[in-house]
């Protein structure tokens, strides 16, 4: 399995096993992704992506921007529950 899709396992499992919107809002990437994720970007700063890179890269921040939004909306669910 890529990094990609461990990424995209690591969010599915999370919603998959059940759970809170604080587990959500405190939710972060494996530091293995994370890992992949800033060399990517480092790559891509110094114009040195490959093809296959770019569309790691472009998925992983798909990945990224959804989590970004599911966590806003977390926190919003979790002020009105307190």
């Amino acid at each position: 399995m890529n990094l990609t899709e461990k990424a995209y396992g690591e969010v599915v499992d999370l919603f998959a096993r059940g759970t809170t919107s604080i587990e959500i809002v405190g939710f972060k990437p494996s530091p293995e992704s994370q890992e992949r994720a800033r060399y990517l970007l480092d790559r891509s700063k110094s114009d040195q992506l490959t093809d296959e890179e770019a569309a790691e890269l472009e998925r992983l921040g798909q990945v990224e921007s959804l989590m970004q939004l599911v966590k806003a909306r977390a926190r919003y669910f979790a002020k009105r529950t307190f």
